[in-house]
């Protein structure tokens, strides 16, 4: 055969799960988006159409609210116990990647819930190949603002450069963060801690850290993050460039001590990087 498979996976995108914790008077809410994806022993399917081998997309979905009858626990626990089961149960799926984020509500009653539109996320990714299981978890959309102790100045200019440099501005950011754990035998306390302190870490590095520029402020994060939580391996991050423009009043008659923005959409600067653990 002159063409073969290449990598390939196929899953169910979108499972959008809610549990409700009845066990007190006080209910608990859990609100995630599951996403599996299944690989191994599937050439039969895309050569000759032959499905023997093939766990349905809906079976997949199925099993996600199953699982979740008797608790979810952490997301990182959840995550890790499917793509077990859809290799330990399946002969012919060699690796489960399973990803999940969570919404996160706010309490205002014992079982009442409020949750605004967007929003940040808890995300996580567990991929195991029947060996062992690798595990990443972070947050999405975590929107960050600090209204000065941000500078932009001494960037390379050439003739297309019409920035102006500044010496004090808005920083703004839509947070994406990524990191890998190397844990012995975690269990949902140890997951929820862990996350707990990176976040919080997260938080405090941007809150902190006088910015010269948003590279910077990534790089504060992400040693922050490392520093907090020494499970941590490496921390990726993606920082979208919200920018707040100072806008002109003059034409007005009015002057503009540096409290009236217009915020910008697109095109937007991004940064990404990654920051490790030096090797020992």
């Amino acid at each position: 055969m002159p063409f073969t498979m290449g990598p390939n996976s196929y899953g169910k995108s979108g499972v959008r799960l809610v549990r409700v914790g009845r066990e007190s008077a006080r209910h608990e809410l859990r609100d995630l988006a599951v996403h599996t994806a299944l690989s191994g022993d599937l050439d039969a399917t895309h050569y000759t159409g032959d499905n023997t081998g093939v766990l349905p997309t809906d079976t997949q979905k199925n099993t996600v609210y199953a699982f979740a009858r008797d608790g979810i626990g952490a997301i990182e626990a959840f995550a890790e116990r499917l793509a077990r089961h859809f290799v330990d149960a399946t002969p012919s799926i060699t690796t489960a990647r399973v990803r999940i984020e969570e919404h996160a509500w706010t309490r205002i009653g014992d079982h009442s819930f409020t949750r605004g539109d967007g929003g940040e996320l808890r995300t996580t990714e567990a991929v195991y190949d029947g060996r062992a299981a690798r595990t990443a978890s972070g947050v999405r959309d975590l929107l960050l603002l600090n209204t000065t102790d941000s500078e932009f100045h001494g960037f390379l200019a050439d003739e297309y450069t019409t920035l102006a440099e500044t010496r004090d501005r808005i920083l703004a950011t839509a947070v994406t963060a990524t990191w890998d754990y190397q844990a012995e035998d975690p269990d949902t306390a140890f997951w929820d801690h862990a996350f707990t302190r990176a976040r919080g870490a997260l938080l405090a590095a941007f809150a902190d850290t006088y910015s010269l520029s948003l590279q910077q402020t990534l790089h504060a994060v992400g040693e922050r993050i490392l520093k907090a939580v020494p499970e941590i391996t490496e921390v990726r991050l993606s920082l979208p460039n919200r920018h707040h423009y100072l806008f002109d009043l003059e034409r007005f008659g009015l002057d503009n001590p540096g409290v009236v923005f217009q915020a910008g959409d697109l095109p937007y600067g991004l940064i990404e990087g990654t920051v490790r653990r030096e090797a020992a």
